[in-house]
Order: C-alpha cells, then structure tokens, then sequence
C-alpha cells in the first residue's frame, strides 16, 4: 500500500524552511530508505527544472554553499548515487538528524511504521563559529 509522507526541514528553533511530500510503496521502512528516497526525489527536481541553485539535503560535489541552498559552479546534473552516499554518510557523521513524529531516528537501519499522518522533520546541525 503505497503511503504519502510528509517531510520537513526545520531550523532547531522549529523555523520550517522547506517541506516536501515523498510517495513511498510501503508503511514499513527504515531510516536508510527515507533518506535516501528524499535525496532521489530533490535531484530528480533539480535535474527535470536545472534550477539557479539545488536545495536540498546535502551539498553536491563542486557546489559553493549559499543562503538558500548550493550554487553549481558551473550547469550539470546532479548524480543522484553520489548524493545519496553523501547523504548517508553525513547522516552516521551526526551533520543532520531526522524525527519521526518527534522520535528522534539513531540508526539507518531503525524502522518505523508511517501513515499519511506521519511527518518527518530534518535538522540539519550547523558547528558553532569559535567554539
């Protein structure tokens, strides 16, 4: 039974500054299948509309960090494996965590159920400048 997820990104003051709805085939899955489902879904956006800049979860190679997302340095399309590599590997690094209905998710291979009335919140952890 395919289910409609409900994702967000939130600032740790609960600021939402993105939200996004992913079609998944299963009520059952695990943290490594959200993430990496969610990746898939932003670069196929990015890569169908080639946007100015690509928002999404984690950095691509080669991009330079801005306001409100990652500027290319140059036209392309964004490689969806290695943003999921990425996204993972950042995710195990602690650079971000993700909340299912306000349970923290520790592990990638934590699973959970999901309804149509789940929503899960990204915080992505931005280091303190001097400390």
């Amino acid at each position: 039974m395919a289910v409609q997820l409900r994702v967000v990104d939130e600032t740790t003051s609960g600021e939402i500054y993105n939200e996004t709805v992913l079609r998944l085939a299963s009520t059952r899955v695990s943290a490594r299948e959200v993430i990496e489902e969610r990746v898939r879904e932003e670069v196929r956006k990015f890569n169908a509309g080639k946007p100015r800049l690509f928002s999404g979860l984690v950095q691509p190679r080669g991009a330079e960090k801005e306001l409100n997302g990652y500027r290319l340095k140059k036209p392309k399309t964004v490689d969806a494996d290695e943003q999921v590599k990425i996204a993972l590997k950042g995710f195990s690094e602690n650079k971000f965590f993700f909340l299912v209905d306000d349970l923290q998710v520790e592990s990638l291979d934590d699973e959970f159920g999901i309804t149509d009335q789940t929503k899960i919140t990204f915080l992505k952890l931005i280091p303190v400048v001097g400390g």
